[in-house]
């Protein structure tokens, strides 16, 4: 509840409250390795999310244990290992879409999106850029983009004893469906 209040202002502090706001509390995130001997998949469905559809401002927040996998000793790595989520317990992006000027959310209609913004995952910030997909139908947006980052460029080890087992590039999907905020 401390994490979902902290976000909750968060929003307040980086967007007005106008009608030009749509959120998300059960956006899906998704990431997928495939070293070489086994693939490792795991998805989040309790993503925020929350865009300003005037100015293009986005913003994530992630609780890294609410990632799911289909094996639980892989999931406890996950949290104990590599992540860390005692220590690191969320990840985030704050961004923009850049090309949001360009979008007509008034009526139904699919769009590319240029997205740019910092990522926070294990502690480390980083700069990335991305395109994606933003959809706005029967007054809901969806948003859809896959892009990919390295293990290392955040920190994450990888024990010497299965580092052929994940990649070094990690593919992320993001999915979320967005209402208006009333």
């Amino acid at each position: 509840m401390k994490h979902l209040l902290i976000f909750v202002f968060f929003l307040a502090a980086t967007f007005q409250v106008t009608a030009q706001k749509y959120i998300t509390k059960t956006g899906a995130i998704q990431f997928y390795s495939e070293g070489a001997i086994e693939k490792i998949e795991a998805i989040n469905k309790q993503v925020n999310a929350a865009l300003d559809i005037k100015s293009g401002d986005m913003v994530f927040k992630v609780v890294i244990k609410s990632f799911e996998f289909e094996k639980a000793l892989m999931q406890e790595h996950f949290n104990e290992n590599y992540l860390e989520s005692d220590k690191f317990p969320n990840a985030s992006f704050v961004g923009k879409v850049i090309n949001i000027d360009k979008m007509d959310f008034s009526k139904d209609g699919k769009y590319e999106a240029d997205i740019t913004g910092k990522i926070t995952i294990h502690g480390v910030t980083k700069d990335i850029s991305t395109k994606g997909s933003l959809e706005s139908k029967n007054g809901k947006i969806t948003g859809h983009s896959v892009f990919n980052i390295l293990v290392k460029d955040f920190k994450i080890e990888i024990p010497g004893a299965v580092v052929k087992n994940i990649a070094e590039s990690i593919e992320i999907t993001v999915n979320i469906a967005l209402d208006k905020l009333k």
